[in-house]
């Protein structure tokens, strides 16, 4: 055989195995690989797709109401022991709870998001973070704070999220939408500034904002019998201080009324008990943002792009100020998932949370174990987002 020959034979060769390898494994990466990119294009398409609940009820609490169809609120606020109780979260459909760190010291900050009640007053309000822009722009929320960190200005001054900034420093710039209080005992300047509901409907409707909600909302099933509760159950929430969060279950109201830093969390507004009817502990790495990282190596977006280089490594220097949470943020993160876990009925329920990194439009999915979109109970969703080295501990009764 000569070299030619030799050639031709080995081109063959190549050509067979590589056959071979594509029918034996290729074929099924390939296949998966697009299977796993078509669904990550449908989750993140979800927020303009038709609803998934029947009948004239809030796509998020899954309760009926008047509004039903109205785009929600998004508001920052407080954890502040000075600001409590905060005036609104008996009327959430869904409440966020994050880690907010800063400058070495672990505080948390709340995220109330309003779609079929908005309270005569929401508040204290406070400064807008970036990852709680993420999460509001996939529940297709107007989104209000009073302020915020640079790398939230930022993007609100891109446009990425219809807003209404209290503080007049970020998007749109309205401080005649909210108020501020007097200040009466423990107070600080930070805790008196509020919103009246009206309000806010007004600035939105003067804004040109659209009203109609098109978030496809989360599944809903029927509460459990009385007969199928657990007598109690007892689950803490291990952020440090006064942050800490604890849930006590009832079995008679098939609620968790929430304990905050020892004390009864309240509604400022009626005194009524903050009871969520289903609690969702999401587990995501955090870090500060430092001036000092390469992003572009890690293919994110610097965060300190379009920034001025005094908030850099200049007078006002806010490098390690602000942290990024990997909660699947187009911007910023890397990682679009991880483990979660889910309390209803009486009775925990441990399974995954998923937000697409193609957009902020996407929706944060919540699915069990066997990768089933997790259905609540109608009532308030309250979301308590912890860091992988937090504590979280569960006994039921």
């Amino acid at each position: 055989m000569d070299k030619k020959q030799k050639v031709i034979v080995a081109i063959v060769a190549i050509v067979a195995a590589l056959v071979v390898l594509y029918f034996t494994v290729g074929r099924d990466a390939f296949r998966k690989s697009r299977v796993d990119r078509i669904k990550m294009e449908n989750e993140a398409a979800q927020v303009s797709s038709g609803p998934i609940n029947e009948g004239n009820v809030s796509p998020i609490s899954g309760l009926a109401c008047d509004n039903w169809n109205r785009r929600p609120f998004a508001f920052m606020q407080p954890v502040d022991k000075q600001a409590r109780p905060v005036a609104g979260f008996s009327q959430a459909d869904m409440v966020f709870e994050m880690p907010n760190p800063a400058a070495g010291i672990f505080v948390t900050r709340l995220m109330g998001v309003y779609l079929c009640n908005i309270p005569n007053e929401i508040g204290a309000l406070r400064s807008a973070r970036h990852d709680y822009i993420n999460i509001a722009k996939g529940l297709d929320a107007v989104f209000v704070g009073w302020g915020g960190s640079a790398f939230a200005v930022k993007k609100l001054n891109d446009g990425v999220i219809d807003n209404i900034d209290c503080n007049g420093e970020g998007g749109k710039k309205a401080p005649q939408c909210c108020f501020r209080k007097e200040r009466s005992g423990l107070m600080r300047v930070e805790d008196t500034g509020f919103a009246k509901g009206e309000s806010i409907l007004s600035c939105a409707k003067e804004f040109g904002y659209r009203s109609e909600n098109k978030f496809v909302g989360y599944p809903h099933q029927a509460e459990a019998a009385d007969a199928d509760r657990p007598a109690g159950g007892h689950l803490r929430v291990g952020y440090p201080g006064m942050m800490e969060a604890e849930y006590d279950y009832d079995k008679a109201t098939n609620s968790y009324p929430r304990t905050w830093g020892n004390e009864p969390d309240t509604d400022r507004n009626n005194g009524q008990r903050i009871a969520p009817k289903n609690i969702v502990v999401v587990t995501a790495e955090n870090e500060q943002i430092m001036a000092n990282v390469d992003y572009a190596a890690r293919g994110v977006q610097d965060p300190w792009a379009g920034l001025p280089e005094a908030e850099k490594t200049g007078p006002t220097n806010i490098s390690g100020r602000y942290n990024n949470l990997q909660l699947g943020d187009p911007w910023f993160d890397t990682k679009e998932g991880g483990s979660a876990r889910f309390f209803m009925n009486g009775q925990e329920i441990k399974g995954t949370w998923k937000k697409s990194k193609m957009s902020a439009d996407s929706k944060l999915f919540f699915y069990d174990a066997n990768g089933q979109e997790i259905k609540f109970v109608p009532g308030q969703i309250w979301v308590e987002v912890v860091i992988p080295e937090q504590e979280v501990e569960w006994k039921q009764l």
